[in-house]
């Protein structure tokens, strides 16, 4: 993992920091550290962490608009983000996925937790690099995705998706016509137990069909259910 890169950790608390920073490296995984949202900007345009563990709550920019800011530049649109806050309402989680955060762990957390959804979320971005197997180019009337180099065109425009909202994308379209269940999707995409009762998936739905834009109707919502992609819309 230490070969991919290091992983920034972005909390107003030193002591919260050099624990998280502590806990990282023991597993092998180097850390580069930042105070506030204008440092961890900074270190983004600097150089490129293979994931941002990022505080919800901080003086000088929340969490959500750094991860705002990441998710509209090319550059770091598909950088991994796990959310690290306190707050535990689900409205702050919706918050966070809306704004493109991968994963969300509240405060207090053990570091081992937190190791482990670290994990969890590279291993998926290292599947959607096209690392782990080999894909072909998927074409649905006006949207075109390229599995192997993360790349997403509606209408010859090409988008800039997350890692999670291109996963989520690759699990529909490859199950084209058929219904995917909430529970499924938590399982398939987010490595997540398939009875949470969370808005995860819906909300990133959600994001995935702004995206889209003019291709959104591909991703149908079947009623009580989950979702189905219908790949003959125009």
């Amino acid at each position: 993992m230490d070969s991919a890169g290091p992983v920034l950790v972005v909390d107003d608390e030193e002591d919260l920091r050099e624990l998280v920073s502590m806990a990282l490296e023991r597993e092998g995984i180097r850390t580069l550290k930042a105070a506030n949202g204008r440092e961890a900007l900074e270190q983004l345009r600097v150089g490129r962490p293979q994931l941002v563990i990022l505080d919800l709550m901080m003086p000088d920019m929340t969490g959500t608009e750094v991860c705002r800011r990441m998710r509209s530049s090319p550059s770091t649109a598909d950088i991994p983000v796990i959310m690290l806050t306190a707050k535990g309402e689900e409205i702050d989680r919706v918050v966070g996925f809306e704004v493109g955060a991968d994963d969300y762990v509240v405060k207090p957390f053990s570091a081992r937790e937190l190791v482990l959804r670290i994990r969890a979320v590279l291993r998926r971005r290292s599947v959607d690099s096209g690392q782990t197997s080999s894909t072909e180019m998927l074409v649905f009337t006006n949207l075109r995705v390229d599995e192997a180099a993360h790349r997403v065109w509606v209408q010859d425009e090409e988008l800039f998706l997350t890692a999670t909202e291109f996963r989520l994308l690759i699990v529909l379209a490859k199950r084209a016509g058929r219904v995917q269940t909430r529970g499924a999707l938590l399982q398939d995409v987010w490595d997540m137990p398939p009875d949470l009762n969370t808005r995860t998936v819906d909300t990133h739905v959600k994001r995935l069909r702004e995206k889209l834009g003019a291709a959104s109707s591909h991703v149908e919502t079947v009623r009580g259910v989950g979702y189905r992609f219908n790949a003959k819309v125009s």
